[in-house]
């Protein structure tokens, strides 16, 4: 079959790659009827590279038509369209009981004690063959897949997968208060999501925060107030400006390590990301990797006593942080992998919903057959063409 694989720093191929087989009583072979790219996938493209091998196959967001199920799968039939969580979780350990899915004690690493395990997503996630595939084999299949109907286009649920529930946790996480104001920093396509998510759970002010001219008007069409970063010296200053001196009552930092803003930091992490991967990787565990620009906005625009909420991934193991201004302004900082399922039945019935009420149909800007996955990453990650969200058809 057909797959989209990591070759190196920056470099991915569509390449043939064994078929997938059934290799517990819990999995599934889910046909890959659409996949995309995530902004998450753009940090293996470049920073996290010493954890992935040639060959490696990307990708986790994805949904299709189940195939093949083993012996234990007795919730999925042959012919079910089902939309799969990044996250992969049995759903009864310790931390599944209470819905800490991202947590699951069945399929993380406790040798690395790294937190279940991830699609596509390198060593450091149990190394699981992603969906930017035509075929992928789906672990505790009895439990992680979402049913879904026949009858509404694959973009209505394939953010499902990841990024919708990653902006619904990073918004519930904000702690928004009655009245109050919600800055998110970042308006890919997590901050978009971020945007009506908001505005879903009856948050009356949003703020966005970016610096591509795309973005910017994307949320402001669906009701954000924006500040474009490229104009301001002070993000910071500028949120607290526009919030009576105070700050936003509750930010969400929707970037996450690679962050626009430091052109010094950015030369390291390209440095450390093409040494010999053993000290590439501890440099990565030992030192700060991240370009810390977003997050430290948040940290500085927000309320004293407000909550910063973090969806964008960070990876550095000691990066520098203003903590005495942190203590000293009383944050809640909230945090971690989203617990897709925690949150897949509420946000189901949004999906499905007539209208599509959360415009997910219209987020994608680039639809490519995956042959032509290679230019899509390039485009995606130089935000060039007005692209905002990628979706791949195998």
């Amino acid at each position: 079959m057909r797959a989209l694989t990591w070759q190196g720093l920056e470099k991915v191929a569509v390449v043939d790659v064994p078929e997938p087989t059934i290799q517990q009583p819990t999995d599934a072979i889910v046909r890959v009827t659409s996949t995309a790219i995530c902004g998450s996938d753009l940090h293996l493209y470049g920073v996290l590279a010493p954890y992935l091998h040639p060959g490696d196959v990307l990708g986790h967001e994805f949904m299709g038509i189940v195939e093949e199920v083993g012996s234990a799968v007795t919730n999925l039939a042959i012919g079910d369209r089902v939309v799969v969580p990044f996250t992969i979780s049995c759903g009864h350990c310790f931390a599944c009981s209470k819905a800490l899915y991202a947590q699951c004690d069945t399929t993380r690493d406790h040798e690395q004690d790294n937190g279940a395990a991830l699609f596509g997503y390198t060593s450091l996630y149990g190394s699981v063959p992603g969906g930017q595939a035509e075929r992928v084999r789906v672990p505790h299949a009895d439990f992680g897949p979402v049913k879904l109907p026949h009858d509404l286009p694959d973009e209505r649920f394939l953010y499902l997968s990841d990024i919708l529930p990653t902006a619904w946790q990073g918004v519930r996480w904000a702690d928004v208060p009655d009245g109050g104001t919600l800055a998110i920093i970042g308006l890919g396509p997590v901050g978009q999501l971020a945007v009506r998510a908001a505005k879903r759970q009856g948050v009356q002010r949003v703020i966005g925060v970016d610096l591509v001219d795309e973005r910017l008007a994307l949320a402001q069409e669906w009701g954000a107030e924006v500040v474009d970063a490229r104009a301001m010296k002070d993000v910071a200053l500028a949120l607290k400006q526009l919030t009576d001196g105070h700050g936003p009552e509750s930010v969400v930092d929707a970037v996450g390590m690679e962050a626009h803003g430091n052109p010094v930091a950015e030369k390291v992490i390209g440095a450390a990301s093409r040494l010999p991967k053993p000290i590439a990787r501890q440099a990565i565990e030992t030192v700060g990797i991240d370009r810390l620009a977003a997050l430290h906005t948040a940290l500085g625009a927000v309320q004293r006593g407000g909550t910063v909420s973090l969806s964008g991934v960070y990876g550095g193991m000691a990066d520098p942080m203003p903590m005495m201004a942190m203590f000293d302004k009383g944050i809640t900082l909230r945090m971690g992998q989203c617990h897709v399922r925690q949150w897949t039945d509420e946000l189901f019935d949004l999906a499905r919903a007539d209208g599509d009420p959360l415009g997910l149909e219209s987020l994608a800007t680039h639809r490519l057959p995956l042959e032509e996955a290679p230019e899509a990453y390039r485009l995606f990650q130089e935000k060039a063409d007005g692209c905002i969200k990628v979706v791949l058809q195998p």
